[in-house]
């Protein structure tokens, strides 16, 4: 069965025609990014160490560690965040698709087929009418929605910013995905050293605990210098044992964030590579931070995108003021036999327009154009809170390097001064001028300072990583967002 050209070229012609007749009006607001007071610079930090201009795209290569990149690219290999933020995207995409087709004709083939029984006695036939009838239809339809007043384009308009937010969004799982798995990869190694640390200065407590354990034997010393020394043997075993338990859940939590399985998890085995030293050696201060680094967050750029989406949807709802335009159009025939069907006798068409007028509805679109720009209004707020968490983000992380470089420098000299203390503590005690809780202290003291010292290191490696973070560093805007 086939249709004659004149059978489609009619409705499309005349709808064709029809969406010309649209306009480029566009009620409500175009869109304007809102103006804000910001620094032309970032700040810098005073720094002893090498500054340099860093790959933010590829920040974690300036550590020189084939252990931590690897780890990364797992992570974004396998990250449930990221699938679960490519599925909104997805989502997103649909949604866009679905509400620009609404600015196109619709066109929906149909045939149909009937056959009724009237009753004799109903007086609804003339005299020797038959009393069953059939019918069948078969053709097109079509209808159009005139977009006057641009309430379709600015719900596209919505649709398609709503869509860029939700690949911002991604972007923002994804540097804060990098920077997680780095800094718990720092921790995992200041664990491996704290835990290299205890046990080394366990076993030194313990051969003091025996060493003392022969004295009181001999009658050499009394009650209260052995239980100094069983009491800092047990304290160093807490240390020890706090130390394998914060190693062990930083495993965990790592493997986690790699994306591993379950079984992996429970078991986690997470590969080692440059030590704690060795990584923060490597660190690279970044030389050069101008405020336009802060337009490549992600998260602004979702924030910013959501409130271009909001400022559209008071264009939809104030075109509700004004007429809806339809315009219809049928083609096909009907017969009462279905032989006849496509006889050129069984042709029919129609067009049709429809104007509706809103004249009274009890405040409902006032409305529904109140609640857009309250929408809106929340939207600017959020994207003006995103940008000073930005600035907070970066001030914040150079304060960090800037202390614990501070910190690390204080830390290093307290270390060097508590060995020679410890030092000279011994030969004092060896030569009878002391007791041994001078001693005691001296090792408590210095065990104390080197474990802040590996403290201090993972902090300020982890404070350079949130600077990378939070001036995007790790994403790479696609050629959707970059084009806005």
């Amino acid at each position: 069965m086939t249709f004659s050209t004149p059978f489609l070229k009619l409705p499309l012609t005349v709808l064709a025609a029809s969406m010309l007749l649209a306009g480029c009006m566009s009620v409500g607001p175009d869109y304007k990014r809102p103006a804000l007071d910001t620094p032309a610079t970032l700040g810098t930090v005073a720094t002893s160490r090498q500054t340099a201009a860093v790959d933010l795209l590829q920040w974690w290569k300036s550590f020189q560690d084939p252990v931590l990149n690897g780890l990364l690219d797992e992570a974004a290999a396998n990250s449930q965040d990221l699938v679960l933020a490519a599925g909104r995207i997805e989502e997103a995409r649909a949604v866009a698709a679905g509400t620009n087709s609404n600015k196109y004709p619709s066109v929906d083939g149909y045939l149909n087929g009937a056959k009724a029984r009237t009753s004799a006695n109903s007086g609804k036939l003339p005299a020797g009418a038959p009393l069953i009838n059939q019918d069948y239809q078969l053709g097109l339809t079509a209808s159009y929605e005139v977009d006057f007043w641009g309430k379709l384009r600015r719900a596209d308009e919505a649709a398609r910013s709503r869509l860029l937010s939700q690949e911002a969004n991604r972007g923002t799982v994804l540097t804060t995905l990098y920077s997680n798995v780095a800094q718990s990869y720092f921790a995992l190694r200041a664990y491996d050293a704290q835990v290299t640390l205890a046990q080394t200065t366990l076993q030194t407590r313990q051969e003091n605990l025996r060493l003392q354990q022969k004295r009181f034997s001999a009658g050499s010393i009394g009650e209260l210098d052995l239980h100094q020394a069983e009491s800092e043997a047990a304290s160093t075993e807490v240390v020890l044992e706090q130390a394998l338990q914060g190693r062990a859940l930083t495993e965990s939590s790592l493997a986690v964030l790699l994306g591993r399985a379950p079984g992996a998890v429970i078991n986690p085995v997470i590969a080692r590579g440059t030590s704690l030293d060795d990584l923060y050696q490597q660190l690279v201060v970044p030389a050069d931070l101008p405020s336009d680094l802060i337009n490549r967050r992600p998260d602004i750029l979702a924030a910013e995108q959501s409130l271009a989406a909001a400022n559209a949807d008071i264009g939809q709802a104030k075109s509700q003021y004004f007429p809806t335009v339809k315009l219809t159009s049928g083609y096909g025939y009907e017969s009462s036999a279905f032989h006849d069907l496509v006889d050129p006798a069984s042709l029919l068409w129609n067009l049709g327009a429809n104007l509706v007028q809103p004249i009274f509805r009890a405040g409902a679109i006032g409305a529904v154009v109140q609640g857009a720009e309250a929408r809106k209004n929340q939207a600017l707020a959020q994207y003006v809170q995103t940008v000073q968490g930005a600035f907070r983000d970066v001030h914040d992380a150079l304060t960090n390097m800037s202390s614990d470089e501070k910190i690390m420098d204080s830390t290093t000299r307290r270390v060097a001064a508590l060995k020679d203390s410890l030092r000279l503590a011994q030969l004092r005690y060896d030569n009878g001028y002391s007791s041994s809780l001078e001693v005691l202290n001296a090792q408590r003291d210095l065990l104390q300072a080197q474990s802040s010292l590996i403290d201090t290191k993972r902090a300020h490696l982890a404070a350079v990583v949130s600077l990378y973070k939070a001036v995007g560093g790790g994403w790479d805007k696609p050629e959707s967002l970059a084009a806005k």
